[in-house]
């Protein structure tokens, strides 16, 4: 969705699609006019086994990593159960033990305490984002430690000597969130930082003097500031002419710097360091294309970079009193994602993932040899052979901008056996397709669906000259994008030039009623996954934590009290007597960012125009289908509903 600072802003953002490594030219410099740097997926001599829904989602999915202070165990977060909990295992593997056991509402590990056993979890009610941080005591009981109604809180981390821990909470102002100090012994807290301007808080340093803080102009805008707690000011750190983005990544635990990424003087984001003593910035290293994450280990041996390279994460790992990067062993195919490393800088975590590998969580112990795997994710019935590997596409739009793309080619399609395809739109509207394990695409291409997963102009990720190109001119230039999409895919001999639709979630729902409504002759049918189909309300009802961005939401989409008519415009309920192809609407009934009468009013105006509109709608679920059983529900419903408009076939009972 849009981002607070940089691409972090809520709003609109689908589910995750993952990545992996790749390598494709610079975005622009592709000369051919509709296909390019199209990677061939591996031949497979026999058919695919095709698989059930169950199948895909028997898959667990695992995310996070924190070592226990003697590091002998990490604690991560898993939907093992069919709804997310948290979980720890030894480094060295062995069975898994439940934190907790919730079957109703989801729970996410945040991690150890430093110095004993107790763990911090957090969780909301039903998908409403309303989350509560809690502490799980030494004899697994559990506290709220944000106790309220209506409030939002995070974990913001630790100080160095772990006898005290940063929380935001926005229960003093909706619109904003304050900083808290906990003392980790008694809980008891103390206001740290009060947040009366509209900043975005953001890393706190080791001994909790300073606050790294954001204020958003625009979504291509932004300034970095610097709360000192002790001098009780702020500090503007970052002035600068015309738009740059900048974002704090960490302080260095000697507490000389305050290391950032900025894109100020180039397409892409470096990372710079400000010299707290001396008020000084300087350039630490750049890329050709963005670095997105910087963190440090506890004592600073370690630097961790992380650089989106064409829609795949490189992490690459410093020695920050060498400067050089640390030579790793040889490490499982895939790539090499959420790095973590113990206290002690004895360990380091990580998850690999690829096309036919969700994450897997390892273990590696510096000076071995190899890394110890803990999980095997992908279910037991699947045979990896049977999935497909993604590549990276591109073709020029009708204005001759390039445009990025990740595509799932079904082994099963040939010229001589051509497959019906999907165009499947991102959230945000600055997210990104990437690449890496996706059930989504490879369940749907399992069963004979080409997926072209596009990165129109505004997508993240690819410079901020192409990030910036969408604002104001949705449901416009962007949405033509698509249909330059669809005419990429007709130019493949592999796929039915008749039998393209296009489907997405959040901002991708939003593309799918535009190009229903704007472009009703181009697709042939448009799934919808809690997309937008009226600006004018979603903008009027925006959660009162998104105050601090209000403005660049307004400068990027539209402003309801001064160009109402530009959004009815591109609203499809104003405009949705034109959609007379098939239409699939999924939604969550505790979705805060894209309410319901979103998706009740689409639906209620294009049953009558005797279009067939199938709706499918979660009462436990909010932005994003989460659990199990609701997964299987919503992707089966779609192939059903795929098979029977696009494919031309009548699904099986």
């Amino acid at each position: 969705m849009l981002r607070p600072v940089l691409s972090l802003l809520p709003l609109f953002i689908a589910a995750a699609l993952g990545l992996s490594a790749c390598s494709a030219p610079e975005p622009g410099t592709n000369d051919s006019q509709n296909t390019a740097t199209e990677a061939v997926a591996p031949v497979v001599a026999r058919p695919p086994k095709q698989y059930a829904i169950e199948d895909f989602i028997d898959t667990v999915s695992v995310q996070g990593a924190s070592f226990s202070p003697d590091d002998s165990r990490v604690m991560f977060s898993s939907n093992r159960s069919g709804i997310w909990n948290a979980y720890t295992m030894p480094v060295g593997g062995g069975e898994w033990t439940a934190v907790t056991q919730s079957t109703t509402d989801n729970v996410y590990a945040v991690g150890y305490f430093p110095n004993d056993a107790r763990m911090l979890v957090t969780r909301d009610a039903g998908g409403n984002e309303l989350n509560h941080l809690y502490v799980i005591e030494a004899d697994g009981s559990e506290r709220d430690l944000t106790p309220g109604d209506k409030l939002k809180a995070a974990f913001a981390g630790f100080n160095r000597a772990g006898d005290a821990f940063y929380v935001s909470s926005n229960e003093r102002d909706p619109k904003f969130f304050d900083i808290y100090r906990y003392d980790a012994k008694t809980y008891a807290r103390e206001l740290a930082f009060e947040n009366k301007d509209g900043y975005e808080p953001g890393e706190i340093s080791d001994d909790g003097r300073y606050i790294a803080l954001g204020r958003t102009r625009t979504t291509n805008d932004n300034d970095l500031y610097l709360f000192d707690r002790d001098a009780g000011k702020v500090a503007h750190l970052t002035p600068h002419q015309g738009d740059a983005q900048f974002g704090a990544q960490d302080f260095s635990p000697d507490g000389k710097f305050l290391y950032y990424t900025s894109n100020e003087g180039s397409e892409f984001m470096r990372l710079r360091r400000y010299d707290l003593a001396a008020g000084a910035h300087e350039n630490v290293r750049s890329a050709d294309w963005d670095i997105t994450d910087v963190v440090f280990s506890h004592n600073g041996k370690f630097r961790v970079d992380m650089t989106n390279v064409d829609g795949a994460t490189q992490v690459e790992l410093f020695d920050v009193a060498g400067g050089n990067a640390v030579a790793l062993p040889r490490l499982p195919a895939g790539e090499l994602r959420n790095v973590r490393i113990s206290r002690t800088e004895a360990r380091m975590a990580f998850y690999v993932n690829g096309d036919r590998q969700p994450n897997d969580l390892y273990v590696l112990d510096f000076g071995r040899d190899q890394p110890v795997r803990l999980t095997t994710s992908l279910s037991a019935r699947i045979d990896p052979g049977d999935l497909v590997d993604s590549s990276v596409v591109r073709f020029k739009a009708r204005d001759g901008l390039a445009i990025p793309n990740i595509l799932w080619k079904p082994h099963q399609a040939k010229a001589a056996n051509k497959a019906p395809a999907l165009l499947m739109v991102h959230g945000g509207p600055g997210g990104q397709t990437t690449r890496a394990y996706n059930y989504a695409a490879q369940y749907l291409a399992n069963n004979g669906y080409v997926i072209l997963g596009i990165n129109n102009r505004g997508s993240s990720g690819y410079g901020k000259t192409f990030f910036a190109a969408d604002d104001g001119k949705h449901g416009r230039e962007p949405l033509w994008d698509c249909v330059d999409g669809k005419t990429y895919l007709q130019s493949l001999d592999y796929v039915d030039p008749d039998r393209i639709g296009i489907m997405g979630g959040s901002y991708g729902g939003y593309m799918t009623l535009a190009a229903l409504a704007f472009q009703p002759d181009e697709f042939k049918v448009g799934v919808n996954i809690f997309g937008v189909s009226n600006w004018l309300r979603t903008l009027e009802s925006i959660p009162p934590y998104w105050e601090s961005f209000r403005e660049a939401l307004y400068q990027e989409i539209g402003n309801p009290a001064t160009q109402r008519d530009f959004l009815i415009e591109t609203s499809p309920l104003f405009h949705a007597g034109k959609i007379t192809k098939p239409l699939m609407v999924l939604q969550g009934a505790n979705d805060p960012r894209v309410i319901k009468p979103e998706s009740d009013d689409i639906v209620a105006a294009v049953k009558k125009n005797g279009v067939p509109v199938e709706y499918v709608v979660f009462d436990d679920e909010g932005h994003g289908f989460t659990k199990k059983e609701n997964q299987i529900r919503a992707y089966g419903e779609i192939l059903k509903f795929l098979d029977t408009h696009l494919k031309g076939t009548k699904p099986a009972p």
